[in-house]
């Protein structure tokens, strides 16, 4: 199942929001060992206080947060721009109210393990989940950075993104900045990917989205 929380709502999700902090600082910092600051056992950087809107994965049946992405409009603050501008050529500048950008996602890493060999259902979800927040929001594309790791992710996911700029190494990994179209025919071949009922009956899980 999949929660939309944004400023409005985020009191009624403030448990699950203190999840999704703890579960970065598992994945970004201790699996993938990222150079993020966590305290507390929770990783927050200036953007979660940048009016985002989070895309929280959470079990049926245990209630238990099993993934989570962050979506920002690129009219104001946001990573490529203020973070990774070398990725991006000199004269280039991805800035329209029609645009976001999708940053920190994650799985639990238990739940990725069980998905060894296949693209995990929590993945599929939050893809879908993106996918259709844009759609909702009337976007034309998402633009996201990411490592070659989920570069292979997408691809496998029938997400394809087209690169704009130069991959550059950033610490140990290669980084990319790609933008990705959102269409009904991107979700539709997403969640073929891994046809299951929860993926079916995705969109019927999202709730109205508040758009500036």
């Amino acid at each position: 199942m999949l929660h939309i929380v944004e400023t409005h709502n985020r009191l009624s999700f403030s448990l699950l929001v203190e999840d999704m902090f703890a579960l970065r600082a598992r994945v970004f910092k201790d699996r993938l060992q990222w150079d993020v600051h966590v305290e507390d056992g929770k990783e927050i950087d200036v953007f979660d206080a940048a009016d985002p809107l989070y895309i929280l994965s959470v079990n049926d049946v245990t209630g238990r947060l099993e993934g989570s992405v962050r979506l920002l409009p690129t009219t104001g603050p946001n990573m490529l721009r203020d973070v990774f501008p070398v990725l991006l050529p000199d004269d280039l500048v991805v800035e329209s109210p029609i645009i976001w950008e999708s940053s920190r996602f994650c799985v639990e890493p238990d739940a990725a393990r069980l998905g060894e060999g296949r693209i995990h259902r929590v993945t599929t979800e939050l893809l879908c989940g993106l996918v259709e927040v844009g759609l909702r929001a009337g976007l034309s594309h998402i633009v996201s950075v990411y490592d070659a790791r989920m570069a292979r992710i997408f691809k496998a996911s029938a997400c394809p993104a087209e690169v704009i700029g130069t991959p550059t190494r950033i610490g140990r990994v290669m980084t990319y900045a790609g933008l990705f179209e959102i269409s009904e025919t991107l979700l539709q071949n997403i969640a073929a990917t891994q046809p299951t009922r929860e993926n079916a009956e995705l969109r019927d899980d999202l709730p109205a989205l508040r758009v500036a």
